[in-house]
């Protein structure tokens, strides 16, 4: 009889190669960041829209609660950046109203002049079906009451939705509110000058997922993992997702190291560059 420690060694093994083969056999979703942000104003319908005739398969949208309770769809805390005449509001402190007032088009270019902020209703409404739509929650937990009602509203089926966020909170309450919809955590991660470390380590992100009931890990320092960090995440039941990726040559290696998703500003080039066509 094989020892147990044998036994368990080889059965993560097996797992890991399991896993690495499941994922290679599908070509990995492309999600369009924040839109076609590369050609149109990120996080606008204009966008979103440009995405969908680029054949991408999900859009990822950034997301905050405003000051009546509203969601809004926009990257930064506040609108400085994206409104040309650098009229500093707060996202949260703001009423949809104020900020729908903004043009955040012309920043990109005069021919978007006019594109007003969207809301996640607005967003939901142009997903086609058989596609998904990532939301990038930027504010905290506190969204996930409102954000409950308005994704039910859409009337999108719950394996079009997926939620993302950097803080462990917002992924956990959204478990709990809507445990049929999946949820992925934003990881980054540092090399410590001393040991060279990754840091979180597998370790700690599997043990962070379990924690926080997440299906899955998006990580945008790719380039600092190995095929065997994410086959080990995999094996323990974790999806494994990057960002954001232009270069069709990087997207080809994600694709072998078995990533669920890939997202880009560029989703035409991503999917000419993997040589796969849209789904729809």
């Amino acid at each position: 009889m094989m020892p147990k420690f044998l036994l368990s060694a080889f059965l993560v093994l097996f797992a890991c190669l399991a896993q690495s083969l499941t994922a290679g056999e599908s070509a990995p979703l492309v999600v369009a960041h924040r839109g076609a942000s590369h050609a149109a104003p990120e996080n606008t319908l204009s966008a979103f829209k440009l995405a969908w005739e680029e054949g991408a398969d999900a859009i990822e949208g950034d997301f905050f609660l405003t000051k009546d309770q509203k969601i809004v769809c926009t990257h930064d805390r506040t609108t400085q950046r994206l409104n040309k005449k650098k009229l500093k509001l707060d996202v949260a402190k703001s009423t949809l109203a104020e900020l729908r007032a903004l043009d955040v088009g012309s920043w990109k270019n005069e021919k978007w002049k006019g594109e007003r902020m969207p809301t996640l209703a607005e967003v939901m409404d142009t997903v086609p079906d058989g596609k998904k739509i990532y939301i990038e929650v930027k504010c905290g937990a506190e969204i996930v009451p409102f954000l409950k009602p308005a994704i039910a509203a859409s009337g999108l089926k719950p394996e079009q939705i997926v939620i993302i966020s950097f803080q462990k909170a917002v992924i956990l309450n959204a478990k709990i509110a809507m445990p049929n919809l999946k949820a992925c955590w934003l990881c980054s991660f540092k090399r410590e000058k001393k040991t060279g470390e990754m840091k979180p380590t597998e370790v700690e992100v599997v043990k962070s997922l379990s924690t926080m009931k997440a299906d899955g890990l998006s990580c945008g320092d790719h380039s600092s993992l190995t095929a065997g960090f994410f086959n080990r995440v995999r094996a323990a039941g974790y999806e494994t997702h990057c960002w954001t990726v232009d270069d069709p040559k990087r997207a080809k290696q994600l694709a072998k190291l078995g990533m669920h998703s890939i997202t880009t500003n560029r989703p035409a080039v991503i999917r000419k560059g993997l040589g796969t066509t849209d789904t729809q």
